[in-house]
């Protein structure tokens, strides 16, 4: 476990710090018509982020930068729905999170491939 914490530094940070946010109580904002943008776009954001940063320090993508934060998402979800009194869970959400781990992943390769072009 040590080893991943120093191989992944800012991957477990990020990991830990969704979980932390997604389980602990917020205020109610009242969403516009029953569906909260704001909510949304920072499930994408999160997302996008925890998977850029850990493409960039796996030095790749690959599935593990693909599926797990989705699965990952999946499980906030579940838990938010089932073990918090204070959160529910939504399709949505983890619909955001999916976005944004694709576009995460993505430009995560666009980086790459400019810095490809850039040396070569």
């Amino acid at each position: 476990m040590t080893q991943i914490i120093k191989r992944y530094p800012l991957t477990c940070i990020l990991l830990v710090a969704i979980w932390v946010v997604c389980l602990i109580p917020v205020p109610d904002i009242k969403p516009l018509h029953g569906f909260n943008l704001l909510d949304k776009w920072t499930h994408f954001v999160m997302y996008g982020a925890f998977s850029f940063v850990w493409c960039y320090e796996f030095k790749r993508i690959s599935w593990h930068t693909i599926v797990l934060p989705i699965v990952m998402g999946g499980m906030i979800e579940l838990a938010q729905a089932y073990l918090t009194t204070c959160r529910s869970g939504e399709w949505a959400d983890l619909l955001a999170n999916s976005i944004g781990v694709f576009i995460g992943n993505g430009m995560y390769f666009l980086v790459k491939s400019q810095k490809s072009k850039v040396k070569g």
